[in-house]
């Protein structure tokens, strides 16, 4: 059902309220209500104060409001919304930019300065940038410009109480597996996050061997950190071994350690990093690049719990939690030769799969807010903060570098915006011709042959030829120095016809 509010304004004033309300088609009683709990009022227990001085602007809201669930009270000046929010407590306030005793920016000032936070939506019939920016830079949520349509009111407001649950749902799972380290903190209220909350809760406290696999940049470290912080190994050490940034001959005696004398320069004996993590976690990551000589090694201590230093003979017992992370393809890498079959099912047997920010893009605004703290523009600044527009941009990106990519980028604008109001002009995404060339790279670290990584770059600039283009075929093959026929086969050839 869409509903509109119409206003002819004057000073920013409506003095004519008319409501549109489109005809609905009468309800079939023979149809099963299965849709009754999911379209239940959202506004059950919650109340929110409605400041205007406009009566009829204020009917209008309590009866929007009242439908939705939402319990209301009215103020039709500054004053009183300040005397009521002393008294009483609210879980968000509807604030009118401009009202008799005083401006709603004055308002919310002395909102923050008397009562803390308090979740404001400005109603304003001046949606300039000055005013986003204004009212921003003060912590309000967002702001609704007159004239507005009902449906956008209730659906910003549901957002923010949406929006709220799921961070207080968050910090519910969270507390079941919180690191002992405020850093090491997993971010998402994504179903698939939760799922991976679940895994973890259950999986942690035992001794199973954890697999985590995802794209890089997606947090296989994190969760590292955090399936150790809550084993029964926490007590001790966390050990990292990053497996591609070491060659075969020094990787092995980073794992197992060496005797005296085993090679060339090995003056002095040395423990291995399995030996360093005794009674701790030892974390192997990028466990795809290792070699089938380390994994037959490797295999041994998973099957044993015991090893041998290199150019030793003498077995050196260990009780460590092992956990991997691989952003290959371990079971594609098996059918190749390049990974043992054997070692791959001593390895998967709790796995856990880190999605890339694109298939969780809920997570994005709690991400955000999570960076904007941590990178702070100076040691004392309050976080920045973030206009809709901006966070709008954030969430419709694709993210080929996915959290770590967010993070550097929130970090920039915040150093941009020097710690103020972030907007859309502070965030610099990266281009299509970036992400080309990660996806390319990408496809190379998992060993995709020549054939097929140049089928997908022709696929790539098909697309985006297209889009230059904005659909004219003429002007893509043009671009691409084709025959309009040639064009055609190839936008076929890759399902890009339509």
């Amino acid at each position: 059902m869409a509903r509109k509010i119409a206003s002819d304004t004057d000073a920013g004033k409506s003095n004519v309220i008319q409501i549109e309300r489109e005809v609905e088609p009468p309800v079939n009683s023979a149809q099963p209500n299965d849709s009754a709990e999911r379209d239940a009022p959202k506004g059950v227990g919650r109340c929110i104060l409605v400041a205007d001085d406009d009566s009829a602007i204020r009917q209008l809201l309590r009866t929007l409001l009242e439908e939705g669930g939402y319990g209301v009270e009215e103020a039709t000046t500054g004053q009183e919304a300040l005397d009521g929010l002393k008294s009483g407590t609210y879980d968000l306030v509807l604030l009118d930019m401009r009202m008799p005793d005083m401006t709603g920016i004055e308002v919310l000032k002395q909102l923050r300065e008397k009562t803390g936070e308090v979740p404001v939506i400005f109603i304003t019939a001046y949606g300039s940038p000055n005013i986003a920016i204004q009212a921003s830079s003060l912590g309000a949520y967002s702001y609704i410009t007159k004239p507005f349509e009902l449906d956008d009111v209730l659906h910003t407001i549901d957002l923010y109480f949406e929006r709220r649950q799921l961070k207080e749902e968050v910090r519910a799972l969270r507390s079941q597996i919180e690191p002992r380290d405020p850093s090491e903190r997993i971010i998402g209220a994504s179903p698939a996050m939760h799922d991976i909350y679940m895994i973890i809760g259950r999986s942690a406290a035992t001794e199973a061997t954890v697999l985590i696999t995802g794209e890089t940049g997606t947090g296989k470290e994190l969760v590292a950190h955090v399936v150790h912080s809550n084993s029964t190994y926490r007590h001790g050490p966390l050990i990292k071994v990053n497996c591609a940034a070491l060659p075969e001959t020094l990787l092995e005696s980073e794992l197992f350690g060496h005797e005296k004398g085993a090679f060339t320069n090995a003056i002095t004996q040395r423990k291995g990093r399995f030996e360093m993590a005794h009674k701790g976690s030892i974390f192997l990551d990028e466990i795809g690049e290792m070699t089938l000589s380390t994994q037959r090694k490797l295999l041994r201590v998973l099957q044993e719990r015991e090893f041998e230093r290199v150019g030793g003979s003498i077995p050196i017992k260990v009780d460590t939690r092992i956990i991997i992370a691989t952003n290959k393809n371990l079971m594609a890498e098996v059918e190749a030769g390049r990974f043992r079959e054997d070692l791959y099912y001593r390895l998967d047997v709790i796995r856990v799969y880190m999605p890339p920010l694109r298939e969780r893009k809920e997570d994005i605004p709690l991400l955000v807010e999570h960076f904007l703290d941590k990178h702070r523009y100076s040691l004392n600044s309050p976080p920045a903060r973030i206009s809709e527009e901006a966070m709008q941009a954030l969430v419709e990106h694709d993210w080929p570098g996915n959290v770590r990519e967010l993070e550097n980028t929130v970090q920039r604008a915040v150093v941009m915006s020097q710690g103020g109001v972030i907007t859309s002009h502070h965030i610099v995404l990266s281009s299509s011709s970036d992400r080309q060339m990660v996806e390319v790279g990408r496809m190379v670290k998992e060993a995709t042959p020549l054939a097929e990584i140049l089928g997908q770059v022709e696929k790539m600039a098909l697309t985006e030829a297209m889009q230059v283009a904005k659909g004219d075929r003429s002007e893509a093959a043009r671009l691409l120095g084709l025959e309009r026929p040639a064009l055609y086969e190839k936008l076929q050839e890759f399902g890009l016809s339509s």
